[in-house]
Protein backbone atom coordinates (compact mmCIF):
# COMPACT_ATOMS: atom_id res chain seq x y z
CA UNK A 1 0.00 0.00 0.00
CA UNK A 2 2.84 2.68 1.08
CA UNK A 3 4.60 1.89 -2.57
CA UNK A 4 1.24 2.53 -4.64
CA UNK A 5 1.10 5.57 -2.40
CA UNK A 6 4.56 6.73 -2.81
CA UNK A 7 3.86 6.21 -6.48
CA UNK A 8 0.68 8.75 -6.13
CA UNK A 9 2.44 11.37 -4.31
CA UNK A 10 5.62 11.22 -6.86
CA UNK A 11 3.22 11.13 -9.66
CA UNK A 12 0.93 14.19 -8.26
CA UNK A 13 -2.06 12.50 -7.50
CA UNK A 14 -3.12 14.09 -4.92
CA UNK A 15 -4.48 17.56 -3.81
CA UNK A 16 -3.59 19.73 -0.75
CA UNK A 17 -5.82 22.40 1.28
CA UNK A 18 -4.14 24.63 3.75
CA UNK A 19 -7.17 26.70 6.22
CA UNK A 20 -6.35 29.64 8.25
CA UNK A 21 -8.45 29.66 11.40
CA UNK A 22 -8.76 31.81 13.75
CA UNK A 23 -6.31 29.35 16.50
CA UNK A 24 -5.34 27.07 13.95
CA UNK A 25 -3.36 27.21 10.64
CA UNK A 26 -4.58 23.37 9.30
CA UNK A 27 -2.86 21.12 6.17
CA UNK A 28 -4.46 18.11 4.79
CA UNK A 29 -3.16 16.37 1.66
CA UNK A 30 -5.01 13.89 -0.03
CA UNK A 31 -4.90 10.92 -2.35
CA UNK A 32 -7.67 10.43 -5.32
CA UNK A 33 -9.92 8.39 -2.81
CA UNK A 34 -10.44 12.06 -1.23
CA UNK A 35 -8.90 10.42 1.86
CA UNK A 36 -6.53 12.39 4.18
CA UNK A 37 -2.82 10.74 3.77
CA UNK A 38 -1.11 13.52 5.77
CA UNK A 39 -1.74 16.67 7.67
CA UNK A 40 -0.48 19.18 10.22
CA UNK A 41 -1.19 22.77 12.01
CA UNK A 42 -0.04 25.69 13.60
CA UNK A 43 -1.06 27.20 16.65
CA UNK A 44 -1.88 31.11 16.21
CA UNK A 45 -3.75 33.89 17.59
CA UNK A 46 -4.73 37.16 17.24
CA UNK A 47 -3.33 40.11 18.78
CA UNK A 48 -5.64 42.92 19.84
CA UNK A 49 -3.01 46.31 18.89
CA UNK A 50 -4.74 50.16 19.19
CA UNK A 51 -8.23 48.73 19.63
CA UNK A 52 -7.76 46.13 16.54
CA UNK A 53 -8.25 42.50 16.12
CA UNK A 54 -5.44 41.71 14.20
CA UNK A 55 -2.53 39.04 12.78
CA UNK A 56 1.02 40.22 11.82
CA UNK A 57 1.79 39.23 7.65
CA UNK A 58 5.27 38.25 9.51
CA UNK A 59 3.32 35.76 11.73
CA UNK A 60 1.03 34.61 8.43
CA UNK A 61 3.91 33.80 6.82
CA UNK A 62 6.21 31.80 9.31
CA UNK A 63 2.97 29.88 10.43
CA UNK A 64 1.85 28.98 6.67
CA UNK A 65 5.79 28.13 6.04
CA UNK A 66 5.76 25.63 9.52
CA UNK A 67 2.40 23.90 8.74
CA UNK A 68 3.95 23.26 5.35
CA UNK A 69 7.30 22.06 6.29
CA UNK A 70 5.50 20.07 9.13
CA UNK A 71 3.35 18.57 6.40
CA UNK A 72 6.48 17.58 4.08
CA UNK A 73 8.24 16.18 6.76
CA UNK A 74 5.37 13.85 7.61
CA UNK A 75 5.35 12.73 3.97
CA UNK A 76 8.82 12.00 3.60
CA UNK A 77 9.14 10.07 7.28
CA UNK A 78 5.71 7.84 6.33
CA UNK A 79 6.24 7.12 2.51
CA UNK A 80 9.74 7.97 1.82
CA UNK A 81 10.10 10.22 -0.47
CA UNK A 82 10.06 14.32 -0.70
CA UNK A 83 6.90 16.47 -1.19
CA UNK A 84 8.02 17.83 -5.25
CA UNK A 85 4.99 17.94 -6.41
CA UNK A 86 0.83 18.04 -5.86
CA UNK A 87 -1.62 17.68 -8.22
CA UNK A 88 -3.58 21.18 -7.04
CA UNK A 89 -3.37 23.42 -4.20
CA UNK A 90 -6.25 25.48 -2.74
CA UNK A 91 -5.79 28.00 0.25
CA UNK A 92 -8.63 29.29 2.40
CA UNK A 93 -9.14 31.21 5.64
CA UNK A 94 -11.41 33.11 8.14
CA UNK A 95 -13.69 35.45 5.81
CA UNK A 96 -14.45 38.81 5.81
CA UNK A 97 -12.00 41.24 7.28
CA UNK A 98 -10.04 43.94 5.47
CA UNK A 99 -6.56 43.75 3.94
CA UNK A 100 -5.54 46.77 1.95
CA UNK A 101 -2.43 47.47 -0.25
CA UNK A 102 -1.00 49.93 -2.66
CA UNK A 103 0.48 49.98 -5.96
CA UNK A 104 3.61 48.38 -5.21
CA UNK A 105 1.81 45.48 -3.15
CA UNK A 106 2.86 46.78 0.54
CA UNK A 107 -0.03 46.53 3.12
CA UNK A 108 -1.02 49.77 4.03
CA UNK A 109 -2.78 48.86 7.90
CA UNK A 110 -2.79 45.73 9.80
CA UNK A 111 -5.36 43.41 9.12
CA UNK A 112 -8.83 43.99 10.31
CA UNK A 113 -10.35 40.63 11.01
CA UNK A 114 -13.94 39.53 10.72
CA UNK A 115 -13.35 39.75 14.78
CA UNK A 116 -13.74 43.09 14.51
CA UNK A 117 -16.87 45.14 15.50
CA UNK A 118 -15.74 49.03 14.43
CA UNK A 119 -17.85 49.90 11.42
CA UNK A 120 -21.77 50.11 12.76
CA UNK A 121 -21.41 53.31 10.99
CA UNK A 122 -20.60 51.92 7.71
CA UNK A 123 -22.89 48.81 7.63
CA UNK A 124 -25.67 51.22 8.35
CA UNK A 125 -24.80 53.57 5.28
CA UNK A 126 -24.45 51.10 2.83
CA UNK A 127 -27.58 49.15 4.10
CA UNK A 128 -29.66 51.73 3.63
CA UNK A 129 -28.20 52.72 0.51
CA UNK A 130 -28.29 49.28 -1.18
CA UNK A 131 -30.91 47.72 0.84
CA UNK A 132 -28.94 44.42 1.41
CA UNK A 133 -27.75 43.79 4.39
CA UNK A 134 -23.94 44.98 4.87
CA UNK A 135 -22.13 43.54 7.92
CA UNK A 136 -19.39 44.88 10.28
CA UNK A 137 -17.47 42.25 9.33
CA UNK A 138 -17.34 42.57 5.34
CA UNK A 139 -14.73 44.09 3.55
CA UNK A 140 -16.91 47.08 2.28
CA UNK A 141 -17.92 47.83 5.40
CA UNK A 142 -14.49 48.21 6.10
CA UNK A 143 -13.30 50.36 3.49
CA UNK A 144 -16.21 52.76 3.93
CA UNK A 145 -15.59 52.59 7.52
CA UNK A 146 -12.56 53.84 7.06
CA UNK A 147 -13.55 56.83 4.71
CA UNK A 148 -15.65 58.27 6.88
CA UNK A 149 -12.95 58.47 9.56
CA UNK A 150 -10.54 59.75 6.80
CA UNK A 151 -8.28 57.74 7.09
CA UNK A 152 -4.61 58.89 5.75
CA UNK A 153 -4.06 55.53 3.93
CA UNK A 154 -7.36 55.22 1.96
CA UNK A 155 -5.82 57.57 -1.16
CA UNK A 156 -2.83 55.16 -1.29
CA UNK A 157 -5.62 52.12 -2.12
CA UNK A 158 -4.45 49.73 -5.16
CA UNK A 159 -6.19 46.74 -4.01
CA UNK A 160 -8.52 45.15 -1.25
CA UNK A 161 -8.71 41.75 -0.09
CA UNK A 162 -9.19 39.26 2.48
CA UNK A 163 -6.41 36.92 4.42
CA UNK A 164 -7.10 33.71 1.69
CA UNK A 165 -6.96 36.44 -1.07
CA UNK A 166 -3.93 37.68 0.16
CA UNK A 167 -1.66 34.39 0.17
CA UNK A 168 -3.59 32.99 -3.47
CA UNK A 169 -2.14 36.73 -4.31
CA UNK A 170 1.36 36.39 -3.25
CA UNK A 171 1.39 32.47 -4.16
CA UNK A 172 0.26 32.98 -7.98
CA UNK A 173 0.31 36.37 -9.06
CA UNK A 174 -3.45 36.23 -9.53
CA UNK A 175 -5.85 38.99 -7.55
CA UNK A 176 -8.77 36.12 -7.66
CA UNK A 177 -11.50 34.85 -5.19
CA UNK A 178 -13.60 32.04 -5.16
CA UNK A 179 -17.51 33.52 -5.12
CA UNK A 180 -18.33 32.29 -2.21
CA UNK A 181 -15.38 34.47 -0.19
CA UNK A 182 -15.90 37.48 -2.30
CA UNK A 183 -19.73 37.47 -1.18
CA UNK A 184 -17.90 38.27 2.17
CA UNK A 185 -16.23 41.95 0.25
CA UNK A 186 -19.84 43.18 -1.34
CA UNK A 187 -22.73 41.59 -2.43
CA UNK A 188 -22.70 39.48 -5.66
CA UNK A 189 -24.98 39.29 -8.69
CA UNK A 190 -26.72 35.94 -8.43
CA UNK A 191 -27.37 36.10 -12.19
CA UNK A 192 -23.84 37.03 -13.21
CA UNK A 193 -21.92 34.98 -10.26
CA UNK A 194 -19.65 38.29 -10.23
CA UNK A 195 -19.75 41.44 -8.02
CA UNK A 196 -23.26 43.60 -8.22
CA UNK A 197 -22.78 46.20 -10.51
CA UNK A 198 -25.88 48.53 -9.76
CA UNK A 199 -24.20 48.67 -6.14
CA UNK A 200 -20.66 48.87 -6.97
CA UNK A 201 -22.40 52.52 -8.87
CA UNK A 202 -24.02 52.80 -6.04
CA UNK A 203 -21.02 52.48 -3.86
CA UNK A 204 -19.16 55.35 -6.40
CA UNK A 205 -22.05 57.63 -5.92
CA UNK A 206 -21.84 57.63 -2.39
CA UNK A 207 -18.03 58.13 -2.24
CA UNK A 208 -17.49 60.75 -4.65
CA UNK A 209 -17.55 63.67 -2.17
CA UNK A 210 -13.94 61.73 -1.20
CA UNK A 211 -12.45 62.49 -4.81
CA UNK A 212 -10.42 59.23 -4.45
CA UNK A 213 -8.41 58.28 -7.59
CA UNK A 214 -9.76 54.77 -7.63
CA UNK A 215 -13.18 53.60 -8.33
CA UNK A 216 -14.05 50.55 -6.42
CA UNK A 217 -14.10 47.81 -9.67
CA UNK A 218 -10.14 48.76 -9.56
CA UNK A 219 -9.42 47.79 -6.10
CA UNK A 220 -11.46 44.54 -5.69
CA UNK A 221 -10.30 41.20 -6.72
CA UNK A 222 -11.85 38.71 -9.83
CA UNK A 223 -14.62 36.51 -8.78
CA UNK A 224 -14.40 32.63 -9.73
CA UNK A 225 -17.17 29.76 -9.19
CA UNK A 226 -15.93 26.45 -7.63
CA UNK A 227 -14.04 24.66 -10.58
CA UNK A 228 -12.48 27.13 -12.11
CA UNK A 229 -8.98 27.97 -12.86
CA UNK A 230 -7.66 30.04 -10.02
CA UNK A 231 -3.85 29.75 -11.48
CA UNK A 232 -0.66 28.18 -10.72
CA UNK A 233 2.05 28.41 -8.06
CA UNK A 234 4.66 30.51 -8.98
CA UNK A 235 8.18 30.22 -8.70
CA UNK A 236 8.37 32.83 -6.36
CA UNK A 237 4.96 30.97 -4.44
CA UNK A 238 6.65 27.82 -4.45
CA UNK A 239 9.83 29.17 -2.61
CA UNK A 240 7.34 30.85 -0.24
CA UNK A 241 5.54 27.87 0.64
CA UNK A 242 8.17 25.63 1.23
CA UNK A 243 11.32 27.71 2.20
CA UNK A 244 13.36 24.10 1.90
CA UNK A 245 12.90 24.42 -1.89
CA UNK A 246 11.71 20.95 -2.75
CA UNK A 247 8.40 22.11 -4.04
CA UNK A 248 8.00 22.56 -7.74
CA UNK A 249 6.41 25.65 -9.70
CA UNK A 250 3.43 24.99 -11.85
CA UNK A 251 0.75 23.10 -9.62
CA UNK A 252 -2.61 24.41 -10.60
CA UNK A 253 -4.39 26.52 -7.78
CA UNK A 254 -7.94 26.63 -7.30
CA UNK A 255 -10.03 29.86 -6.29
CA UNK A 256 -9.37 30.59 -3.11
CA UNK A 257 -12.42 30.05 -0.43
CA UNK A 258 -13.81 31.29 3.31
CA UNK A 259 -14.47 28.82 6.07
CA UNK A 260 -17.96 29.34 5.26
CA UNK A 261 -17.82 28.04 1.71
CA UNK A 262 -15.20 24.68 3.16
CA UNK A 263 -17.54 23.79 6.12
CA UNK A 264 -20.40 23.52 3.16
CA UNK A 265 -18.01 21.82 0.91
CA UNK A 266 -16.38 19.45 3.91
CA UNK A 267 -20.26 18.87 4.98
CA UNK A 268 -21.89 18.31 1.76
CA UNK A 269 -24.31 20.71 2.06
CA UNK A 270 -24.52 22.90 -0.87
CA UNK A 271 -27.74 22.01 -1.90
CA UNK A 272 -31.10 23.37 -0.87
CA UNK A 273 -32.41 22.77 2.01
CA UNK A 274 -28.99 21.48 3.79
CA UNK A 275 -27.30 23.72 6.31
CA UNK A 276 -24.11 22.96 8.12
CA UNK A 277 -22.87 24.64 11.55
CA UNK A 278 -19.31 25.87 12.13
CA UNK A 279 -18.19 26.10 15.85
CA UNK A 280 -15.32 26.14 17.45
CA UNK A 281 -13.57 29.89 18.51
CA UNK A 282 -16.62 32.31 16.38
CA UNK A 283 -19.97 30.18 15.55
CA UNK A 284 -21.90 30.31 12.08
CA UNK A 285 -24.79 28.58 10.11
CA UNK A 286 -26.13 28.49 6.92
CA UNK A 287 -28.81 27.40 4.86
CA UNK A 288 -28.67 27.15 1.50
CA UNK A 289 -31.90 28.93 0.48
CA UNK A 290 -34.65 27.94 -1.97
CA UNK A 291 -35.79 31.67 -2.16
CA UNK A 292 -34.96 35.40 -1.28
CA UNK A 293 -36.10 36.30 2.16
CA UNK A 294 -38.86 38.47 2.41
CA UNK A 295 -37.17 41.30 4.05
CA UNK A 296 -33.54 43.03 5.00
CA UNK A 297 -32.16 41.67 8.74
CA UNK A 298 -29.58 42.96 10.55
CA UNK A 299 -28.80 39.49 12.16
CA UNK A 300 -28.52 37.80 8.89
CA UNK A 301 -26.18 37.74 6.26
CA UNK A 302 -26.61 36.74 2.43
CA UNK A 303 -23.67 34.77 0.92
CA UNK A 304 -23.02 32.29 -1.41
CA UNK A 305 -22.05 28.89 -2.23
CA UNK A 306 -18.89 27.65 -3.81
CA UNK A 307 -20.67 27.63 -7.32
CA UNK A 308 -22.99 30.85 -6.37
CA UNK A 309 -26.25 29.84 -4.86
CA UNK A 310 -27.45 31.93 -2.26
CA UNK A 311 -27.13 31.05 1.57
CA UNK A 312 -28.12 32.54 4.73
CA UNK A 313 -25.66 33.24 7.39
CA UNK A 314 -26.18 33.11 10.89
CA UNK A 315 -22.50 34.77 12.45
CA UNK A 316 -22.03 34.80 16.07
CA UNK A 317 -18.48 36.43 16.96
CA UNK A 318 -18.23 34.24 20.02
CA UNK A 319 -18.50 30.21 20.79
CA UNK A 320 -15.78 28.71 22.87
CA UNK A 321 -13.35 31.20 23.64
CA UNK A 322 -14.59 31.60 27.29
CA UNK A 323 -15.20 27.88 27.44
CA UNK A 324 -11.90 26.91 26.63
CA UNK A 325 -10.36 29.41 29.31
CA UNK A 326 -12.93 27.49 31.73
CA UNK A 327 -10.98 24.31 31.03
CA UNK A 328 -7.50 26.18 30.96
CA UNK A 329 -8.56 26.75 34.81
CA UNK A 330 -9.36 23.05 35.27
CA UNK A 331 -6.63 21.86 33.49
CA UNK A 332 -4.96 24.51 35.84
CA UNK A 333 -6.04 22.84 39.07
CA UNK A 334 -5.42 19.53 37.91
CA UNK A 335 -1.69 20.57 38.31
CA UNK A 336 -1.56 22.15 41.50
CA UNK A 337 -2.82 19.37 42.96
CA UNK A 338 -0.27 17.29 41.23
CA UNK A 339 -2.31 15.75 38.59
CA UNK A 340 -1.42 15.58 34.58
CA UNK A 341 -4.32 15.10 32.36
CA UNK A 342 -4.66 14.73 29.13
CA UNK A 343 -6.43 17.67 27.54
CA UNK A 344 -8.35 15.75 25.33
CA UNK A 345 -9.55 13.26 28.15
CA UNK A 346 -10.26 16.68 30.55
CA UNK A 347 -12.66 17.78 27.71
CA UNK A 348 -13.81 14.58 26.87
CA UNK A 349 -14.72 14.50 30.39
CA UNK A 350 -16.17 17.94 31.41
CA UNK A 351 -18.25 18.11 28.01
CA UNK A 352 -20.16 15.01 29.18
CA UNK A 353 -20.50 15.95 32.72
CA UNK A 354 -22.73 18.20 31.14
CA UNK A 355 -24.99 15.65 29.30
CA UNK A 356 -26.34 15.30 33.44
CA UNK A 357 -26.58 18.89 33.44
CA UNK A 358 -30.66 20.05 33.99
CA UNK A 359 -32.21 20.93 30.48
CA UNK A 360 -32.76 24.48 31.20
CA UNK A 361 -29.24 24.40 33.35
CA UNK A 362 -30.69 25.00 37.02
CA UNK A 363 -31.18 28.85 36.55
CA UNK A 364 -27.20 29.74 35.29
CA UNK A 365 -26.36 32.16 32.73
CA UNK A 366 -22.88 32.66 30.79
CA UNK A 367 -22.03 34.99 28.45
CA UNK A 368 -18.98 34.06 26.10
CA UNK A 369 -18.13 37.95 24.86
CA UNK A 370 -15.01 38.03 24.45
CA UNK A 371 -15.34 40.46 21.79
CA UNK A 372 -18.18 42.34 20.56
CA UNK A 373 -21.73 40.47 19.37
CA UNK A 374 -23.26 42.26 16.29
CA UNK A 375 -26.54 39.80 16.79
CA UNK A 376 -26.85 41.35 20.15
CA UNK A 377 -25.72 44.73 19.73
CA UNK A 378 -22.66 44.72 21.27
CA UNK A 379 -19.45 46.65 19.80
CA UNK A 380 -17.09 45.07 22.94
CA UNK A 381 -17.57 42.22 24.89
CA UNK A 382 -17.03 41.04 28.94
CA UNK A 383 -17.32 37.67 29.73
CA UNK A 384 -19.48 36.92 32.13
CA UNK A 385 -20.86 33.80 34.92
CA UNK A 386 -23.89 34.83 36.42
CA UNK A 387 -26.25 33.03 39.08
CA UNK A 388 -28.82 34.08 41.42
CA UNK A 389 -29.40 32.73 45.45
CA UNK A 390 -32.01 30.30 44.21
CA UNK A 391 -29.97 28.85 41.27
CA UNK A 392 -28.53 25.24 41.81
CA UNK A 393 -24.91 25.58 41.22
CA UNK A 394 -23.33 22.12 40.40
CA UNK A 395 -20.43 21.44 38.09
CA UNK A 396 -23.08 19.55 35.67
CA UNK A 397 -25.06 22.69 35.03
CA UNK A 398 -22.06 25.13 34.64
CA UNK A 399 -20.77 22.70 32.08
CA UNK A 400 -24.27 22.50 30.37
CA UNK A 401 -24.24 26.65 30.60
CA UNK A 402 -21.50 27.32 29.27
CA UNK A 403 -21.87 24.69 26.24
CA UNK A 404 -25.94 26.47 26.23
CA UNK A 405 -24.65 29.94 26.06
CA UNK A 406 -22.25 29.53 23.45
CA UNK A 407 -24.90 29.33 20.91
CA UNK A 408 -27.19 31.67 22.21
CA UNK A 409 -26.29 34.51 20.00
CA UNK A 410 -26.68 31.75 16.93
CA UNK A 411 -29.78 30.89 18.30
CA UNK A 412 -31.86 34.29 18.11
CA UNK A 413 -30.39 34.72 14.22
CA UNK A 414 -31.22 30.92 13.66
CA UNK A 415 -34.81 31.68 14.85
CA UNK A 416 -35.13 34.49 12.40
CA UNK A 417 -34.86 31.90 9.45
CA UNK A 418 -36.63 29.45 10.67
CA UNK A 419 -39.45 30.92 12.06
CA UNK A 420 -40.28 34.16 11.04
CA UNK A 421 -39.04 32.98 7.31
CA UNK A 422 -40.47 29.68 7.23
CA UNK A 423 -36.82 28.40 5.77
CA UNK A 424 -36.85 24.58 5.18
CA UNK A 425 -33.81 22.78 6.84
CA UNK A 426 -34.31 19.12 6.90
CA UNK A 427 -31.02 18.68 9.18
CA UNK A 428 -27.66 19.99 9.71
CA UNK A 429 -24.54 19.15 9.43
CA UNK A 430 -21.83 20.35 11.94
CA UNK A 431 -18.34 20.62 12.69
CA UNK A 432 -15.63 22.37 14.28
CA UNK A 433 -14.06 22.04 17.65
CA UNK A 434 -17.55 22.09 19.73
CA UNK A 435 -18.70 19.07 17.99
CA UNK A 436 -15.15 17.60 18.97
CA UNK A 437 -16.20 15.01 21.94
CA UNK A 438 -18.60 12.37 20.06
CA UNK A 439 -22.34 13.56 20.87
CA UNK A 440 -21.96 16.51 23.15
CA UNK A 441 -21.87 18.97 20.92
CA UNK A 442 -24.58 17.82 18.74
CA UNK A 443 -27.18 17.27 21.44
CA UNK A 444 -26.67 20.58 22.74
CA UNK A 445 -27.04 22.38 18.85
CA UNK A 446 -30.17 19.89 18.46
CA UNK A 447 -31.59 21.55 21.36
CA UNK A 448 -31.01 25.10 20.50
CA UNK A 449 -32.41 24.66 16.65
CA UNK A 450 -34.52 21.34 17.52
CA UNK A 451 -33.15 20.04 14.01
CA UNK A 452 -31.59 17.03 13.86
CA UNK A 453 -27.92 17.69 13.83
CA UNK A 454 -25.65 14.78 12.34
CA UNK A 455 -21.92 14.95 12.02
CA UNK A 456 -19.92 13.58 8.99
CA UNK A 457 -16.83 10.98 10.16
CA UNK A 458 -14.96 12.36 6.60
CA UNK A 459 -15.08 15.76 8.23
CA UNK A 460 -12.93 15.35 11.15
CA UNK A 461 -10.74 17.76 8.96
CA UNK A 462 -12.49 20.19 8.69
CA UNK A 463 -12.01 23.43 6.40
CA UNK A 464 -8.55 22.02 5.35
CA UNK A 465 -9.87 18.96 3.99
CA UNK A 466 -12.94 21.50 2.20
CA UNK A 467 -10.23 23.04 0.38
CA UNK A 468 -8.86 19.81 -0.42
CA UNK A 469 -11.80 18.81 -2.56
CA UNK A 470 -12.21 22.15 -3.97
CA UNK A 471 -8.68 21.93 -5.49
CA UNK A 472 -9.30 18.36 -6.22
CA UNK A 473 -12.65 19.07 -8.25
CA UNK A 474 -10.95 21.73 -10.75
CA UNK A 475 -8.30 19.25 -11.77
CA UNK A 476 -10.34 15.81 -12.11
CA UNK A 477 -14.67 16.84 -12.97
CA UNK A 478 -15.71 15.40 -15.75
CA UNK A 479 -17.54 17.51 -18.36
CA UNK A 480 -20.18 19.69 -17.18
CA UNK A 481 -20.05 18.05 -13.84
CA UNK A 482 -21.32 19.96 -11.21
CA UNK A 483 -19.93 19.90 -7.57
CA UNK A 484 -23.11 19.03 -6.03
CA UNK A 485 -22.36 15.76 -8.43
CA UNK A 486 -19.00 15.40 -7.53
CA UNK A 487 -19.94 15.49 -3.91
CA UNK A 488 -22.61 13.73 -3.72
CA UNK A 489 -21.48 10.96 -6.03
CA UNK A 490 -17.77 10.61 -5.47
CA UNK A 491 -16.85 12.07 -2.36
CA UNK A 492 -19.29 11.13 0.12
CA UNK A 493 -20.81 8.24 -1.60
CA UNK A 494 -20.05 6.03 0.94
CA UNK A 495 -18.85 8.49 3.84
CA UNK A 496 -20.50 7.20 7.15
CA UNK A 497 -21.55 9.81 9.72
CA UNK A 498 -24.16 9.66 13.02
CA UNK A 499 -26.99 11.77 13.21
CA UNK A 500 -28.68 13.13 16.47
CA UNK A 501 -32.63 13.71 16.45
CA UNK A 502 -33.46 16.56 19.51
CA UNK A 503 -35.26 15.61 22.87
CA UNK A 504 -38.03 17.70 23.18
CA UNK A 505 -36.67 17.93 26.97
CA UNK A 506 -33.98 19.61 26.16
CA UNK A 507 -35.71 21.92 23.29
CA UNK A 508 -37.75 23.01 25.97
CA UNK A 509 -35.03 23.83 28.42
CA UNK A 510 -32.94 25.76 25.92
CA UNK A 511 -36.20 27.42 25.48
CA UNK A 512 -36.13 28.58 29.42
CA UNK A 513 -32.29 29.60 28.85
CA UNK A 514 -32.61 31.93 26.20
CA UNK A 515 -35.67 33.72 27.92
CA UNK A 516 -32.63 34.11 31.09
CA UNK A 517 -30.46 35.00 28.21
CA UNK A 518 -32.63 38.04 26.50
CA UNK A 519 -33.50 39.37 30.17
CA UNK A 520 -29.41 39.05 31.04
CA UNK A 521 -28.20 40.97 28.52
CA UNK A 522 -28.57 44.27 30.57
CA UNK A 523 -26.18 42.39 32.65
CA UNK A 524 -23.57 42.38 30.05
CA UNK A 525 -24.14 45.84 29.09
CA UNK A 526 -23.53 47.33 32.30
CA UNK A 527 -20.35 45.35 32.38
CA UNK A 528 -18.92 46.70 29.04
CA UNK A 529 -19.94 50.11 30.11
CA UNK A 530 -18.43 49.14 33.63
CA UNK A 531 -15.26 47.38 33.33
Amino acid sequence: MNGEMRSAIQKGRTSLGIEFGSTRIKAVLIDESYNPIASSSYDWENNYLDHIWTYSLEDVWKGLQACYQNLANEVSSTFGVPLQTIGAIGFSGMMHGYMAFDQKGEQLVPFRTWRNNITEQASHVLTEAFNYHIPQRWSIAHLYQAMLNQETHVPQIAFITTLAGYIHWKLTGRKVLGIGEASGVFPIDLATKKFNTDMIRKFNDLTTAYKQSWKLENILPEVLVAGENGGVLTEEGARLLDVRGDLMAGIPVCPPEGDAGTGMVATNSIAERTGNVSAGTSVFAMVVLEKELSKVYSEIDLVTTPTGSLVAMAHSNNCTSDLNAWLGVFDEFAKVLGQQIDKSQLYSTLYNLALQGEPDCGGLLAYGYLSGEHITHFEEGRPLFVRSSGSNFNLANFMRTHLYTSLGALKIGMDILLKQESAKLEKILGHGGFFKTEGVGQKMMAAALNVPVAVMESAGEGGAWGIALLASYMISKEKQESLDDYLSKKVFAEKAGRTLQPEQKDVAGFKIFMERYKKGLMIEKAAVESI
